[in-house]
């Protein structure tokens, strides 16, 4: 699959977040997003991913920058990582990858010999009007936050 072309407008979409609510991507208009799709919550390289972002809120803020992050993850789950690692951003429930799909974030991954689909930890930054303007598909989950504001 592949990912939505620079320039292009970002497949919108309507997901739940960890509280259970609705949120959709068009309600962000007039703001930059950064729209992160992650694996699991609450495994290792996920955490500090996230982690990353939570403690970059102030700089994220101080551009308008608003943070989507999205992952497989039923909204329970979702809320637990949450609460536990206070996290101050909106995580979005993709139970059925359509949206993942729709962004060219799952696809085919090897692990331990194995092959299985899964999402692919990628990165898109969407501009005040709704375009794509940067696909990060290499992600660092230790430096993630870094490498998004050095592209803004």
């Amino acid at each position: 699959m592949a990912f939505p072309e620079l320039g292009t407008q970002a497949p919108d979409f309507s997901l739940q977040d960890q509280n259970g609510e609705t949120v959709t991507l068009s309600q962000f208009k007039g703001k930059t997003v950064v729209l992160y799709f992650y694996p699991k919550a609450m495994t290792p390289g996920c955490t500090v991913q996230a982690c990353g972002i939570r403690d970059s809120r102030d700089t994220f803020g101080s551009k308008n920058i608003v943070t989507l992050a999205v992952s497989p993850d039923p909204f329970s789950r979702l809320k637990k990582f949450d609460e536990k690692y206070d996290l101050n951003f909106t995580l979005l429930s993709d139970e059925d990858h359509t949206v993942a799909e729709a962004y060219g974030a799952w696809g085919l991954k090897k692990f331990m010999g194995k092959e299985y689909m899964g999402i692919l930890r990628t990165t898109f930054v969407i501009d005040a009007e709704g375009r794509i303007a940067h696909v990060m598909d290499k992600v660092k989950t230790k430096s993630h936050h870094d490498d998004v504001l050095a592209l803004l």
